[in-house]
């Protein structure tokens, strides 16, 4: 199973993020290395985005938000290995929305709902859950 590695700071940040934006969807991007065996992925940084999408329960990083997020990984050596958004009435899995939006393989998403934070691996057309290491 795909693992990933998250800070507790970064996840706890995440959760903010989401009760911060809620009745809306709070968005970004994940800063981070992918293992050589494409097995784990470490978050090292979160790119906060402006949420352009005009429904409530959809998402749409700013363009402007990603190109920057893009040149700072660049800058560092690392790359975006992922993204987060959060469903404020809904569950911490990916939605229909998710489902249609999708598309960069081997991409992690992190999606809250209420207190919880779940990941997932994009492959293949598909979302497959990853075991979560928070580190302190």
């Amino acid at each position: 199973m795909t693992r990933l590695v998250l800070p507790k700071d970064l996840r706890l940040r995440i959760l903010d993020e989401a009760r911060i934006a809620f009745p809306r969807e709070c968005c970004g991007l994940l800063e981070g290395v992918r293992a050589t065996d494409g097995e784990e992925f470490r978050v090292t940084v979160l790119h906060p985005a402006q949420n352009l999408a005009p429904e409530s329960d959809r998402f749409e990083i700013a363009p402007q938000d990603h190109f920057r997020a893009f040149k700072s990984a660049r800058a560092k050596g690392a790359g975006l290995i992922g993204c987060y958004h959060s469903h404020p009435n809904g569950r911490a899995e990916p939605s229909a929305a998710d489902r249609a939006g999708a598309g960069e393989e081997d991409f992690v998403w992190l999606i809250a709902a209420g207190n919880r934070l779940e990941a997932f691996v994009y492959r293949c057309g598909e979302f497959s859950p990853a075991s979560r290491s928070d580190d302190e």
